[in-house]
């Protein structure tokens, strides 16, 4: 566990708020074409093809899960905040449906917050999970300034994904997912780590370019999913027994033209390949995702656990963290932990596997955008 609380007498100071920062998603049928018209802006998508690709959210009545799982993870920090006597305010906002980011922070401002620690619901270096949000809160800010709003700095915090309180109930949800499957097979199931794909090019170019990450095969994006991955596959082979459990990184939820190279093995095709080479069962691990939103729901619920049954393979899927107790400690560890380091004092950064601690303020050059540079807060030039 981290020392952050040790070492930050001052509690969360400078910080005045946290925002948490989120996708979003429609919350009825007739949002899903807006909500898809916002994901897809500056692309000229028309709307046909957009309610074709919106399908997915019309099987489950046009509501996407992952604003209703944000209002509990905002309770759930809520609830970790004031027990620890944690005097900071949460806020939510999202970054293509409501509530919007640039709302939000009108909200912040008007309550008198002027420096707020950014929580981003992707864990990993990369360009979606990470600069396009810090792309997106320049825009809101410049919106703001333009209407006369007071000043807000904002800080992202560093990249979650190999912190004990995400690891830990990523280890658990894969020991649960295998107690699921039927007895006789579990010693043999093997495991599948999923994530979002992306385009080669963008993984080629994750992480800060100094970052030792970048320089292996995918980037930094790849190199983070499969610490995390060997992370959980030892802890798995510890509590089970079974050492030489099969396991790989796949992908899943590609949405891009076919000629571009993404990064596979798509998850459907994974299976198959197992169920080829014997595989008694596979488990899959979403460890891409913080909550089960329609990526998880359509792509690995529905389609793979569709695939899976064609196939007569058995499987399981392995909860997301979500708003598990663990996961919202590791939140306020990170904003104290960050909170410290702007105050000038020592603090122990807490992380697992051989990558250690990401870094706080990204560089320039980190994840660049693959269509055109665009300002992004909270990179070297703006500290």
């Amino acid at each position: 566990m981290s020392d952050a609380r040790k070492t930050a007498p001052s509690g969360a100071a400078p910080y005045d708020a946290l925002l948490l920062l989120s996708f979003g998603g429609p919350e009825g049928p007739e949002e899903v074409v807006p909500f898809l018209e916002n994901v897809t802006r500056g692309r000229g998508i028309p709307k046909e093809r957009l309610r074709e690709v919106g399908k997915h959210y019309f099987m489950f009545g046009g509501v996407s899960p992952i604003n209703g799982q944000n209002r509990e993870l905002l309770a759930a920090l809520r609830e970790d905040f004031a027990g620890h006597g944690l005097d900071l305010p949460v806020y939510w906002g999202n970054r293509n449906w409501a509530p919007y980011l640039v709302d939000t922070l009108r909200e912040l401002a008007a309550d008198g917050h002027r420096r707020i620690a950014v929580l981003a619901t992707s864990a990993y270096a990369g360009y979606s999970g990470c600069r396009q949000y810090r792309e997106n809160l320049a825009d809101a800010l410049a919106t703001l300034a333009e209407e006369g709003a007071p000043a807000l700095r904002v800080d992202k915090l560093r990249h979650f994904y190999n912190h004990p309180g995400f690891v830990g109930p990523m280890i658990d949800a894969t020991l649960a997912a295998l107690a699921e499957l039927p007895e006789a097979v579990r010693p043999g199931a093997r495991l599948a780590f999923t994530t979002h794909s992306i385009p080669d090019a963008m993984a080629e170019t994750s992480g800060a370019p100094d970052d030792p990450a970048r320089g292996e095969p995918g980037g930094a994006y790849v190199a983070e999913h499969l610490d995390v991955a060997r992370l959980i596959a030892a802890a798995v082979a510890e509590r089970t027994g079974v050492a030489d459990r099969p396991w790989e990184l796949v992908y899943q939820s590609r949405s891009g033209a076919p000629h571009i190279p993404w990064l596979e093995p798509d998850i459907c095709d994974h299976l198959e390949a197992q169920h080829a080479d014997g595989a008694p069962a596979v488990v899959m691990v979403p460890i891409g995702f913080v909550s089960d939103h329609m990526e998880v729901k359509y792509d690995l619920d529905t389609e793979a656990v569709a695939k899976a049954a064609e196939l007569g393979l058995p499987v399981a899927r392995a909860a997301t963290v979500g708003a598990d107790p663990r996961f919202t400690a590791a939140v306020r560890e990170l904003v104290l932990e960050r909170a410290a380091t702007e105050r000038g004092e020592g603090v122990t950064r807490c992380a697992l596997g051989a990558l250690g601690p990401s870094h706080d303020v990204c560089a320039v050059a980190c994840c660049p955008n693959p269509r055109a540079p665009r300002p992004a807060v909270a990179e070297e030039s703006h500290v």
